[in-house]
Order: C-alpha cells, then sequence, then structure tokens
C-alpha cells in the first residue's frame, strides 16, 4: 500500500491534501497511489454543482456545506476555477465565499485550476474526489468552473447533477442548447427572489417536455435563495430522491459502468501521452523541421509516431 494511502486511512487530513497535490502534478508514483485507495472507497454521494457563471454556484455550495454539516454530515467540496493561459495561475475566488468552513474539521475544501482542460473539470478532478472518498467524507460537492455551454464533463463523473440557473440570465434556450438538459438529473433556480421566476420555471418546465418526454425520470425544479438560506431542504431532499432513484432504478449501475470505461480508456490516453510526449522530447521531435519546411504533415508524422509504437507482434509480447 502507498504510504499516502495508509495515513489517509488513519484519517490523517495533511495526508490527504499530500495525495491530492500528487494526483494533480502527475507524480511518478501516482498510479500506485490511486492503485493503493481505490478499495479504500466508502460510497461518498458524488453530487456535481454546475451552471453558468454568476448563477451563484459557490454561494449555494457554501450555504449547502452549512445545512449539511447542521445534519451531522461530513462534506468535501472539489471547486474547479479557470487557469489563465499565459501565466498558468488562477485566482481561487471559492475559497473566499467558503472562509467560514475553513476551521471546521468536517469540512475539507480543495480549489483546483482547470490548468487548460475544457469541460469545466480539472484532469485530475476525478482522482482527486476518489481520495476524498477514500478518506470518508459523506457527501462530496463538486462545483464546475462555469463555462456555460461546454460545462458536460460534470456527468461524468457525479452522481447528481445539479444545474443552477437563475432569472435575468439571458434567452433560456442559449443555455440549454448545448446538452445542459441531458445532465441535468435537478434544476435549481437560485436568486428567486428576483423578477423573471415564473417565466424561468415555465421555460424549463416547456424544455423538460421536450427532452425527457419519454424519460422515467424527471428532473424536479427547485427554487432557493441561497443568501437567505431558503430552499436548501427541499434540494437536499431532491438529491436524496434521485439518489434513491439510481439504486431502484438500476441507472446508477448503468452509468457508474459507462463511467469506469471511460475513466480506464482516459488512463490510458493519458499514460500514452505522456510516454509518446517524452520520448519525442528526449529526440528532439525529429519530424518538427520536415513539417517545417513542407516535406511531410502532422498526419503522417503522428502516424509514423504510432507505427513506431505499434510494431508487429508488440501486442502479442506478453501473451
Amino acid at each position: 500500500m502507498h504510504p499516502l494511502a495508509k495515513r489517509i486511512q488513519q484519517k490523517e487530513e495533511r495526508a490527504l491534501a499530500k495525495a491530492i497535490t500528487l494526483a494533480e502534478n502527475s507524480g511518478a508514483d501516482k498510479l500506485e497511489l490511486l492503485k493503493s485507495i481505490y478499495p479504500m472507497q466508502k460510497g461518498a454521494h458524488w453530487i456535481g454543482i454546475t451552471g453558468s457563471p454568476g448563477a451563484g454556484k459557490s454561494s449555494l455550495v457554501n450555504r449547502l456545506i452549512s445545512y449539511l454539516r447542521n445534519k451531522g454530515l461530513t462534506v468535501a467540496v472539489v471547486a474547479v476555477d479557470p487557469t489563465s493561459p499565459f501565466s498558468g495561475g488562477s485566482i481561487l475566488g471559492d475559497r473566499v465565499r467558503m472562509a467560514d468552513h475553513f476551521t471546521d474539521p468536517g469540512v475539507f475544501i480543495r480549489s483546483m485550476g482547470t490548468r487548460g482542460s475544457l469541460g469545466g473539470l480539472s484532469r485530475s478532478t476525478k482522482e482527486t474526489v476518489r481520495l476524498m472518498d477514500a478518506y470518508g467524507f459523506d457527501v462530496i460537492l463538486i462545483e464546475t468552473v462555469g463555462v456555460g455551454q461546454s460545462e458536460l464533463d460534470i456527468m461524468k463523473l457525479a452522481d447528481s447533477v445539479a444545474v443552477v440557473l437563475n432569472p435575468g440570465s439571458g434567452d433560456v434556450v442559449q443555455v440549454f442548447k448545448a446538452g445542459i438538459m441531458e445532465i441535468a438529473d435537478l434544476f435549481v433556480v437560485n436568486k428567486a427572489d428576483m423578477p423573471g421566476v415564473p417565466k424561468l420555471l415555465a421555460e424549463i418546465e416547456a424544455m423538460l417536455d421536450l427532452v425527457k418526454h419519454d424519460s422515467p425520470y424527471r428532473p424536479p425544479v427547485v427554487q432557493t435563495i441561497s443568501t437567505e438560506n431558503k430552499g436548501l431542504e427541499a434540494l437536499w431532499e431532491a438529491l436524496l430522491a434521485h439518489k434513491a432513484y439510481l439504486k431502484e432504478s438500476g441507472e446508477g449501475s448503468v452509468r457508474k459502468l459507462a463511467n469506469l470505461k471511460r475513466e480506464v480508456m482516459e488512463v490510458v490516453q493519458h499514460e500514452i501521452f505522456q510516454q509518446v510526449w517524452t520520448e519525442e522530447k528526449e529526440h528532439g521531435f525529429s519530424w518538427l523541421s520536415d513539417i517545417e519546411q513542407g516535406t511531410t504533415d502532422p498526419y503522417t508524422a503522428a502516424e509514423k509516431i504510432l507505427n513506431q509504437r505499434l510494431q508487429p507482434g508488440d501486442t502479442k509480447e506478453n501473451e
């Protein structure tokens, strides 16, 4: 067993933080760590909080943490922030909003930058969530970066996905047209004290009639005013109802298998990329000058690299 995994098993919070950093930075023994913690997972409820920028996701998460702690549940949070394409840094604004919980031993908050990943999540988000689950938190909240229409990766990770909307955010069709309706397990109309709530509710229901008309599960719509702690009980009940539906219908097992299959292939893809990049870097990217001079093209160069790695007989060496 990896040393950090042993310490996580013993509920050492510092070990959890170090393990997440190791996963983020793709340390040499990252895979050994992840293999060690995989059977240690306790079955936490993974909840995705997604939506467009300005919808109030961070404020909602902050108040939801307090609500869950009052129920005696331990909570971990992964808050993903955008990363600068120039400096590589990010302003971890979610930590500012959740400062009230920093001294609570039942809450663990980790902010991370996307580091160039699209889809609203960092590449290491799933690994971070697995580490938090192995530590033993009851609920894990995953707040996406707020990238709008491309924010769909959360459906490949969370058990339940809450899409946060607020009235006055513009044409609701723009929010829904790129697949948000398909990934939502429930909708949260936040800032429900603002004008335009009835119109937004009607638009959501109309879109659900179109998209979910033949589905046995219809995502509920919950109204919240996070700044006043209103609607949190209804939100939590809707999340629990969806968790029960996943178990009773078998949909949870179907999703889990699909996500595991995807995860294995993502790990393979990343590890092969890292190996190829390292090898080509050592050889000085020998094909680059040929592309620059026009004697070859990127596709031929890539094909050559693949053919060198997939020589006939390579796949049978270990049989």
